[in-house]
This record gives structure tokens, C-alpha cells and sequence, in this order.
């Protein structure tokens, strides 16, 4: 028998003269004509010929589907469940126990039909995702709008979408200030408000550079009001065109348990089939006729025929990688959904997963009796010449902690130091702002301001020391600060059994353990170049055998490739991230991990459940109906009824609620 999940057992057949009902509308017929054959049987006084004829018909009907797909197996040369049913109910009708071989092929047909059903609802839950995207835009041609195919968009269109539709393509907002549902691609729950970027004409190297204020995917739905944006990808290249694509890939990657119940069929195929013909010989060791050995092995092959346990790993993969695809999760396969679920120990990358990836002003000193928006604007003023990133920090946060935002003066000569910081002239007086090192050419800084800033260094920020002439006017400190979410995210994580939570950054150790003191990280590595984060998760491999690796999936992709499991954060239009991680986060929010890695946990257990449920009814069955305690009857409703509880149980995840979010 194969061991691929397409088996007979869950190979949907959807064509017919009844369309995608018909499997089942043909198991019902061939159930309607088995009861009036037995009916006739056993109430009429009719000649056996007026009972075969609905018996046959019950036949046609149960066995139609199961023929079809027994002769394309064969023209494989392969033995399927499949063909082991119509084997039985053959050898049934041969006994002249058409009744039992009906009720066989009715039970058969029908436990495929709703399963087909039931699976195709998993299937659908990920296939809805392909119907997100619309089909039309309107392009922009001269000044009007014309009505285009989405495949024709290009790079550089500029499309509209009208208020409360679908986002044809991803692109940026180049007017317009909506709110966009991102739920389809991101899991996000509450709408996105949106902004036009500064510069319409602006090419981005990357997709990094794009502000995310001003981004749209498509698939996302738009608020009410009109926008404008220019195309950045093409249809096949959208984050939702490569989410359709890796979801559907993921669904053929196997988990370790399912490979274990191929493997397991390999062997248990042969030895069941060895055992039937070996049953068939019964009648020369015991007393009974040939015929009632037949029966016997007909029964133990409906018995042994492990339909269940082929279905059970799949059927709940399938149903928990659709589950997280509508949370906001894209898990890359049944392995990664299953390692999850294992871990203890988990690696965090900082800048931009821990915290905001983007320096804060976080502190203020004034020292010479400057007024707070006295010392800022001259602050401003200076830092505005610069494009540094600890530049634009403080001209930002420090124009909102200023209560009148007007009259920032203008700056003359300004220069940067490299490695130290900035001077220029404002208002006619020079100004500086920069380290110690840059004053110590200039007769250094007294030891109480030193200290401050020494105070502030330890806090794990960089802290830039303001020179007013000769005077030393104020100290900034600013920080990468936590993500609001990071510390009662790891609070859950801890709860849910994470007992390690490590944190591996390329940031000084000073930085570092401030981070980690303040969101409750377990132990922190700074001043990490890539190569050695990739030796750490070795490491911490080596000590807690699993360990998962969160990062952006961009400098990280090196440790995330080397980790059991590696998790890219806000990868919604990140290709790298996309790429590289076995799980990817589609929205930039690190509180859905506990929903992840609850989800896999739930996914293992029902596996399990599975398992047993499946290869417990074997158990029970086959010694039955080899010792003559059930007949072909009894031994195909449980057995049908195995298969259908498998995957109803499986279905359970699609609805799954995790008690520590609100996923």
C-alpha cells in the first residue's frame, strides 16, 4: 500500500453527475438499496433474484468510487485500502452474503464521503485564502481610471481602490488616510490606520525602507475612504500570492509522526495480508468448511485495514496549519507545527523582536538652568542637519516633549564627527552634542557630569553630552526600548512551560542585560556578530537538545536556519523571513507567539489521540474476527466509524481557542 497521504482514504472525488456531492449523494443511494433488499429479504416472499437487484444496485453505488480508484492504483501497481475493501465485499457475494458485502461498500462510501467533506473544510479554510485578491484594479492611465486584469499590473502603476474593497496589489499609499483590515495576510484584529508617504516619488532599495505607516498587501480590505497607491510588486511576487504558495507547499511536508505511520504501514501491509491468506487455510487446522474460513479472512482484512491511522496525522496537520494560517501563523509543514509544540527554550534576537528595533529619547537632564524648550530647540536645531539615526530620534521625541513646537533656529557650519558626534552654530553661539570622547580634546568634562553620564552608560544607553559654548547645557540618553508586548508575552511563555528564554544580540553587554533585566529574559549574550549566534544555538542545542530561534528573519537568518525551529517576525512582505523561517509571524507582534506554540501542543495531542483511537479499534477488531467473535458487519462500522471520529477529532483544531491569548 502507498504511503503517501493521497491514499485512497482521503483522496477527494469531486466530479459527478451531482458535483461535488455526488460521492455522497451515491453513498446515501447505495444505502437507500440495501435496506430495501434486506426489507425484501427478510419481509417479502419474493424469488432471491427481486432481492439481488437491489443488492447489485447498493453494490454499484457503494463500489463506483472505490473501483475507480482500485483500477488506477492497479495501473500502478500499487495495493491500496481501497482495493482490500472491494477484495472483501467480492469475497462476500461470492459467500452469498450480499447483504453483509452492501452494508460493507455502504458504510465504506459513506465514511469516505464525509470525510472527503470534512477534510475539504480544512482545504477550503487555507484555499479561501486565494480568493482574497480581486481579480481587477483600476490603473491609472493619463487622468482617468481604467478597469485591468491584476496580472497585467506593473511596478511603478499607480492603481485606486475604492472605500471597502480589496487591495489588488502591494503597494504604497501615495494619497489617502485609511484604515485597512491586514487580518487576511497578518492575523491582526483590529483595523490599521494608514498614511501617504512623504515622497510619492521616492524609490525604495528594500523592502525594509518602506515605512509600514504607509504600505498595503494585497488581499487586506480597505476602510471608507478612497486611496491611491503605487504598485511595488506584481501580482505572482504579493505576500499574499507567496503566503497561497508555501501554505500549499507546507501541506505536503510530513511531520516525524506521520513518517513513522508510513513507515509503519510498510510493514503492517504485508504481515495483514500475509495473515488473510494464512486465514484462508483455517479449515485444515479447526473444524469449518473453507467457506467459513473465507468469511473469516474477509472479515479480518476489513478489520486490519488501517484506514484510520493513515488519515490521523494528516487530517490534523492539515486542520492546524490552516488554523494558524487564520491567526496570523504560516507554519511551513507538519514538522515545524509538531518540533513547536516541544520546545523549553526559546532564543530571541533583540533589535526589532524584543524591542522596537528604533532608538527612544528616554532621558533628559538639564544641567545649567536652560529652560526644558530652550535647551531643545537648540537640540533640534542642530540634530535636524543631521541624517543619523540617533539624530533623527532626538529631533523626533524631542519635538513632542517640547510644549511650544515653534521656533527652532537656524544652524551654520554644522559637522559631523565621526564616531563622536556633531557641532555647529546656532543663534551665533557653537554648539555640541556628542560622547565623552568627543570633549576630551578640549579639556574634558567635570566628575560630576561625568558620572551622570557614566550612570545613564550603565543602563545600557547611549547617552550624547550637550556643550553650550564653554557650558555644559543638558545630557540626552536614548535607548532601543522594549516592545510594550515583550514583557508580559514572556510572562505567558513561562507560564505555558518555556522554562529558558535567552536573548542573543549583537548590542554590548551592558545594553543587553539591561533589556533582558527589564522584560524577564533568562540570560542575555551581547556584542554577538552573526557567526556567533549561529554558535550559540549550537550551543543551546547541545543543552536543551530543541531550542527555536525569533528573529526578522534578515541578519538572524543564519541562527534561525541552525535552530530546530526558526520563527521570523512581522514577515507580511519580508522574502528573506518568508525564506528562511519554518514558522513565520505575518504580523509584527510577538504576543501571538504563545497562540504558536499552544496551537502545535493542541495539534500533538490530537495526533495522539488519534493515533490511539485508530490503532486501539485495530486491536480490538482483529482478534475478534480472527477468533470468529465479529463478523464483516460488526467490523466495518467500527472500523468506518474510526475513521470518521479521526478526522472529526482532527477538525476539532480549526475552531481552537487558545485560553492565553485572544487567538
Amino acid at each position: 500500500m502507498s504511503a503517501n497521504h493521497n491514499h485512497g482514504c482521503c483522496k477527494p472525488q469531486t466530479d459527478g453527475v451531482f458535483g461535488e456531492r455526488t460521492e455522497l449523494i451515491f453513498a446515501i443511494l447505495s444505502g437507500v438499496f440495501l435496506l430495501t433488499g434486506f426489507l425484501l429479504d427478510v419481509f417479502g416472499e419474493l424469488n432471491f433474484i427481486y432481492v439481488l437487484i437491489p443488492y447489485l444496485i447498493s453494490y454499484f453505488f457503494g463500489g463506483y468510487y472505490t473501483v475507480r480508484l482500485a483500477i488506477e492504483e492497479l495501473s500502478h501497481a500499487r495495493f491500496q485500502i481501497d482495493f482490500l475493501m472491494l477484495v472483501a465485499a467480492v469475497g462476500a457475494a461470492f459467500l452469498d452474503k450480499w447483504a453483509e458485502g452492501a452494508l460493507l461498500l455502504f458504510l465504506f462510501s459513506l465514511g469516505h464521503a464525509l470525510e472527503h467533506l470534512a477534510m475539504d473544510k480544512a482545504r477550503k479554510s487555507i484555499e479561501s485564502l486565494t480568493k482574497l485578491s480581486p481579480k481587477k484594479a483600476l490603473r491609472k492611465q493619463g487622468d482617468d481610471y481604467v478597469e485591468v486584469s491584476i496580472k497585467e499590473l506593473k511596478v511603478g502603476d499607480i492603481i485606486r481602490i475604492q472605500p471597502n474593497t480589496t487591495v489588488a496589489a502591494d503597494g504604497v499609499i501615495l494619497s489617502g488616510s485609511p484604515s485597512i483590515n491586514q487580518a487576511p495576510i497578518t492575523g491582526e484584529s483590529i483595523p490599521v490606520d494608514k498614511e501617504p508617504v512623504s515622497d510619492p516619488d521616492k524609490e525604495y532599495a528594500s523592502d525594509q525602507e518602506i515605512p509600514q505607516k504607509s504600505r498595503v498587501y494585497a488581499g487586506t480590505i480597505n476602510g471608507d475612504s478612497s486611496i491611491e497607491i503605487k504598485v511595488i510588486k506584481e501580482s505572482q511576487d504579493s505576500t499574499l500570492n507567496r503566503l497561497i504558495t508555501m501554505v500549499q507547499e507546507a501541506q505536503e511536508k510530513k511531520s516525524p509522526t506521520q513518517l513513522l505511520a508510513d513507515n509503519f504501514e510498510k510493514f503492517y501491509v504485508p504481515a495483514v495480508l500475509t495473515l488473510v491468506i494464512l486465514l484462508n487455510f483455517a479449515f485444515l487446522v479447526i473444524d469449518e468448511s473453507w467457506s467459513q474460513s473465507f468469511y473469516r479472512s474477509m472479515a479480518a482484512l476489513v478489520a486490519a485495514s488501517p484506514c484510520a491511522l493513515a488519515i490521523s496525522t494528516p487530517s490534523a496537520v492539515l486542520s492546524g496549519i490552516a488554523r494558524a494560517a487564520r491567526g496570523g501563523v504560516l507554519v511551513k509543514g507538519g514538522k515545524p507545527l509538531e518540533d513547536l509544540g516541544t520546545l523549553r527554550a526559546l532564543a530571541f534576537d533583540k533589535t526589532g523582536t524584543l524591542t522596537e528595533g528604533k532608538p527612544k529619547l528616554t532621558d533628559l537632564v538639564l544641567l545649567n538652568g536652560l529652560s526644558n524648550d530652550a535647551f531643545l530647540r537648540n537640540v533640534i536645531a542642530l540634530e535636524s542637519s543631521s541624517n543619523h539615526p540617533l539624530a533623527r530620534a532626538v529631533v523626533r521625541d524631542g519635538k513632542e516633549r517640547m510644549e511650544v513646537q515653534n521656533g527652532i533656529p537656524e544652524v551654520r557650519h554644522s559637522e559631523a564627527i565621526q564616531g563622536k558626534g556633531i557641532k555647529g552654530e546656532v543663534d551665533g553661539s557653537m554648539l555640541r552634542i556628542g560622547n565623552l570622547e568627543l570633549y576630551n580634546e578640549s579639556g574634558g568634562v567635570p566628575s560630576e557630569v561625568k558620572q551622570k553620564v557614566e550612570n545613564l552608560e550603565k543602563e545600557g544607553k547611549t547617552v550624547m553630552l550637550v556643550q553650550h559654548n564653554k557650558e555644559f547645557s543638558g545630557i540626552l540618553g536614548l535607548m532601543d526600548t522594549p516592545r510594550e508586548a515583550a514583557k508580559p508575552t514572556l510572562a505567558k511563555l513561562k507560564k505555558i512551560g518555556i522554562k529558558k528564554m535567552i536573548m542573543l544580540t549583537g548590542d554590548n553587554q551592558k545594553v543587553a542585560d539591561a533589556v533582558a533585566s527589564e522584560i524577564g529574559i533568562t540570560q542575555a549574550f551581547g556584542s554577538l556578530l552573526p557567526e556567533e549566534k549561529v554558535e550559540r544555538i549550537k550551543q543551546l542545542e547541545k543543552e536543551e537538545s530543541k531550542i527555536a530561534m525569533v528573529g526578522d528573519g534578515v541578519n538572524d537568518a543564519p541562527a534561525m536556519a541552525s535552530s530546530t525551529v526558526g520563527i521570523a517576525m512581522g514577515a507580511a512582505g519580508s522574502d528573506v523571513a518568508l525564506e528562511t523561517a519554518d514558522i513565520a509571524l505575518m504580523a509584527d507582534k510577538l504576543e501571538i507567539l504563545p497562540f504558536a506554540i499552544a496551537l502545535s501542543r493542541k495539534s500533538q495531542q490530537i495526533v495522539r489521540q488519534n493515533l490511539w483511537i485508530s490503532l486501539g479499534v485495530v486491536a480490538l477488531l482483529l482478534p475478534a474476527t480472527i477468533f470468529g467473535w465479529a463478523n464483516i458487519g460488526i467490523a466495518v462500522v467500527f472500523h468506518e466509524g474510526s475513521t470518521v471520529v479521526v478526522v472529526l477529532n482532527a477538525l476539532r483544531l480549526l475552531g481552537f481557542k487558545d485560553r492565553y491569548s485572544n487567538s
